[in-house]
């Protein structure tokens, strides 16, 4: 990957909407070599997808959480059925697997504690696995979808 790749991520990452012309204008290269770049880096996974990042509060998704998983045992079975469970769950709108204790970190987002609540006593509690769920509110969002340092 040299300096036109790392542009390329580096401008896609401002702004994903950009045309291949624009792209090309902002980094430097001719349109060909560019859409070259462009495709390369797609097919080596490098750029995963393009997507619109949306603002929860203006959606109603004022209320979010940090959960904290302890699994009662780390064996294989029970991890994969956690994590499989976890997938039908769209509020949980991402979760991380951790070294030492607790085992996952979950950022949970739902429209009020009422939502939260229900979330937590119906689904959360329920998944295959767990021992121990600790939560803890969201104040304020400081760093949120930050591009990568290229």
């Amino acid at each position: 990957m040299d300096r036109f790749d790392k542009k390329i991520l580096f401008e896609l990452q401002l702004d994903g909407r950009l045309t291949v012309t624009e792209l090309a204008e902002r980094i430097g290269l001719s349109l060909s070599p560019c859409h070259r770049r462009l495709k390369a880096l797609e097919q080596a996974g490098a750029i995963r997808d393009y997507r619109a990042q949306l603002d929860p509060v203006v959606l109603g998704l004022n209320f979010s959480a940090l959960l904290f998983v302890t699994m009662r045992d780390g064996n294989q079975g029970s991890l994969v059925k956690f994590e499989a469970a976890l997938i039908d769950i769209p509020q949980v709108i991402e979760a991380k697997r951790l070294f030492g204790d607790p085992d996952y970190m979950l950022n949970v987002v739902v429209k009020d504690l009422e939502a939260f609540q229900k979330l937590y006593d119906d689904q959360l509690s329920a998944l295959p696995g767990v021992q121990r769920l600790t939560s803890t509110l969201v104040m304020k969002s400081v760093i949120q979808n930050r591009e990568l340092p290229l």
